[in-house]
Parts: C-alpha cells; sequence; structure tokens
C-alpha cells in the first residue's frame, strides 16, 4: 500500500480525475487545491478508487487494507464530503464525486475551520477564472452536458399554452425527491472571501436525493421539506435567479439558484456561450416589437447578455426595441416576467433538446463523446489488465468507423436510453452533484 501512495501521491490523483468524462486540467494551482483539500496518503489512497460507486469491501482490496480500517478511511473522507456515501439496506455506497459538479463546490457549502476558505477561494478563482482550461474542458467539449436550467415557472403561460413537462420544472424535482437539503452557493461565498459578491443569498443551494442524503448526514447541507424547498425556489424566483441543475429527467441531485455575476455556469455560458457550454430549456423568449418600449428591463434580467436593445426603424425612429441572440440564449424566461409592459413570451424551440434519462445515461454519453468510454468499461485501475484493456479499447474507440457510430445521435439517446432502463434499478446510483 504504501508504495503505491508514495509513488503516486496528488499527481495519481490526478489522473484518477482526468478519467472523469469532463476531464481536468493539471497545474501548479490545481495541485495546491488538492493539498488544501486532501493528505497526501488521502490523494495516494483515493487515486486507487474506482469512478462507479463502490463498497468498502471494494476499497479495501484496492487499498490492500483490512476492512475495518478501510471503512473508518472512506467514511473520514465522507465526513469532509470529498466522498458521498448513501446508505441502503444495512450497506454503504461511496463515491467519490468529480471536482464540479462535486468537491470544490462542498468545500464552501458550510462555514468550516479545518481549511482556509479565503484562500481555496483564491485557488478557485485564478484555477477556474484565469487559466480557463479546466473550464472549458468542463463546459465546452462535446454536445451533452452536466449541467441544464429549468424554465422560469412565472413566466409559463397560464393558458398551458406550451407543453411543458415535469423534468422541465424545478418545482418538480423539489416535490418529488426523496430527500432535500439546502447549503451555501459556493460561487457567492467563494465571491464573499474575495469581496466581490452580489446581494443574492448565500443559502440557496438546492441538493436532493442521494446526494442531499449525504450531505445532510455530515454537515453540509440542511434537510428541509418540501414545502420549505418550495418556498426557497419563490424566494430565487423573485429575485430573478437562474435555475441551473443536474441534467437528468429522473433522479436530479442538485439544483443552484444562480447569479449572472457570480456563478460558474452563467460565466462560462457568457464566456463560451456559442460552443453551448450549458443546456438550454426547450423554449425561447419572442419579443413582440411593435408594443415593446425599449425600456431595458429585459436586458438587464438577461444573465449572460443575449437580449440588447436595437433600433426599432419602421415607422418608429430614434426608438429602440429589445434584440435576442437566439444562439447563446438559455431559454429561462426571466426576461419575459421581468418586462412590465408584457412584450415578451416564452415559445417552444423548433427542436426539443435531448435530456439523459438518469446519471448513468449522461455519464455513459458524455464518456462517449469525450473518447472516455474506456475509463468507464475498466475502471478499476488497481488492476493492470484494467489499465491495459483500457487502453486497447480506447485505441479502438478512436477509430473512424466506430467512432462515427458511437458519436451517433440514435446510439447516444434512444439505443442508450432502452439499454439504461433495463438495468436493474440501483445498478449505478451516483450520489454526486455530476
Amino acid at each position: 500500500m504504501a508504495h503505491h501512495i508514495m509513488k503516486s501521491g496528488y499527481a495519481a490523483l490526478a489522473d484518477r480525475l482526468d478519467r472523469y468524462p469532463q476531464g481536468i486540467a493539471r497545474s501548479e494551482l490545481l495541485f495546491r487545491i488538492l493539498r488544501v483539500l486532501f493528505s497526501e496518503k488521502e490523494a495516494g489512497l483515493v487515486s486507487l478508487l474506482p469512478i462507479k460507486p463502490f463498497t468498502a469491501a471494494a476499497a479495501a482490496a484496492a487499498w490492500k487494507l483490512p476492512l475495518a480500517e478501510s471503512r473508518n478511511l472512506l467514511d473520514a473522507l465522507a465526513q469532509k464530503a470529498l466522498l458521498l456515501d448513501t446508505e441502503s439496506g444495512g450497506e454503504t455506497t461511496y463515491v467519490l464525486p468529480p471536482p464540479m459538479a462535486g468537491f470544490f463546490e462542498f468545500s464552501l457549502m458550510r462555514t468550516r475551520g479545518d481549511i482556509d476558505q479565503k484562500a481555496l477561494s483564491d485557488l478557485f478563482r485564478e484555477y477556474l477564472n484565469v487559466e480557463e482550461e479546466f473550464i472549458k474542458n468542463l463546459f465546452a467539449p462535446g454536445e451533452t452536458q452536466f449541467g441544464r436550467v429549468f424554465v422560469h415557472e412565472p413566466a409559463l403561460p397560464a393558458d398551458d399554452g406550451l407543453h411543458v413537462l415535469d423534468y422541465e420544472k424545478a418545482s418538480e424535482v423539489i416535490r418529488t425527491a426523496a430527500h432535500r437539503g439546502v447549503g451555501l452557493c459556493y460561487c457567492r461565498h467563494k465571491a464573499r472571501h474575495l469581496g466581490k459578491a452580489c446581494g443574492a443569498p448565500l443559502e440557496l443551494c438546492l441538493t436532493f436525493n442521494s446526494a442531499a442524503e449525504s450531505l445532510v448526514r455530515h454537515g453540509f447541507a440542511r434537510a428541509v421539506d418540501a414545502a420549505e424547498g418550495l418556498a426557497l425556489l419563490r424566494q430565487a424566483y423573485d429575485l430573478g435567479l437562474v435555475q441551473f441543475g443536474e441534467n437528468v429527467r429522473n433522479g436530479v441531485n442538485f439544483i443552484c439558484n444562480c447569479c449572472g455575476c457570480c456563478c460558474e455556469a452563467m460565466l462560462a455560458a457568457r464566456r463560451f456561450g456559442t460552443l453551448h457550454p450549458v443546456h438550454t430549456t426547450n423554449f425561447l423568449p419572442e419579443v413582440n416589437a411593435d408594443r415593446c418600449t425599449g425600456c431595458g428591463r429585459c436586458v438587464r434580467a438577461c444573465p449572460v447578455n443575449a437580449m440588447a436593445l436595437k433600433p426599432a426603424g419602421g415607422a418608429r425612429p430614434g426608438k429602440r426595441t429589445a434584440g435576442l441572440d437566439r444562439e447563446i440564449c438559455l431559454g429561462c424566461g426571466l426576461c419575459a416576467r421581468a418586462c412590465a409592459g408584457r412584450c415578451i413570451g416564452l415559445v417552444a424551440r423548433e427542436q426539443r433538446v435531448i435530456t439523459p434519462l438518469n446519471t448513468a445515461h449522461r455519464v455513459v454519453v458524455m464518456a462517449i463523446e469525450r473518447g472516455k468510454l474506456q475509463d468507464l468499461i475498466f475502471d478499476n485501475r488497481a488492476l493492470f489488465s484494467h489499465r491495459a484493456m483500457a487502453a486497447i479499447l480506447g485505441v479502438i474507440l478512436k477509430l473512424p468507423p466506430v467512432k462515427q457510430v458511437m458519436a451517433s445521435r440514435q446510439m447516444k439517446s434512444r439505443y442508450l436510453e432502452t439499454l439504461l432502463g433495463r438495468m436493474k434499478p440501483g445498478a449505478w446510483r451516483a450520489p454526486g452533484r455530476g
């Protein structure tokens, strides 16, 4: 066991994190972040854990340590929210969440004294907003992203003129979740340490289901019932915040209530909008140019600068009207509610956005698109045979005919969805926020 840690440490942990579909960007800043969050021993141990959820017995086998000692180490990591743990049928299952959405955020979801959160906030700022490679890897490659926007429900027409599915509503996620928690917003907490936070509330980051169960148990979130969860959502609506959550239809694990000035997802949407780093809703705002007075309230409400004022022209010389950049619009609907003259309404997009069935579906599709399917199939890197087979499969999957088949929309949606629908429930429970 010791030789693994001495040989690998933080570098091996970075390799382990890079096997996630969204990947990691190696730099001195990353290693400084990991040194704040993990001890050298913890980094070496975690580098040997699989990507998929695992038991204490599986960790003990990978670490070559007694079961009781392994369980104590896993529980200590879960106490710091570096792992998430879920209890079912008397057995505990663990998973290492990705950095984002995952343990980067968990590190600032509560006030704590065991780490220097101000120093960590500054490291996150440099790593995410200055170096940019990680954030580009996280939000830009592939068609499928880990997060999506929920429609602003107060902006929906009262006459049911739009066909809105349950999974498109944040309120339905809150009502149907098995567990609910609320914690500090990572983005605004980080900005507050840097002296740049806006006035939006901190305690407004919602987690659900297995993620909430683990985070609440270890004090990183506070348990709430459906009524309080819906009240927090109404508060977010009234403040003009965007609901950004896990890009799945079933078992959503998180919904952040995002401002345009602090939230990493909104900042990425503004910086890399044409790359579509965030999945949009299935709706678009439509401006009635004849009635628009050019007041600019919709422009100020838009979190990604998709709305702008332009010359009205025609019979209204010198007047301005709202204009939409459809290419970068999230379809959140904040502009429609902000419009005092009710000149903006929501309409359905011409082509519906594909939302993965569940976490397993999303992770597999992301891995296919990013050329990392082999890392999911041969997940136990403690075994030489898995490392060798992953390398071989990685080469095969890069061959043009195979790559084209794997990348086809039908393969990624209907076939995988059917296959995963036949799997035994719980075969892949991913309690992480990503």
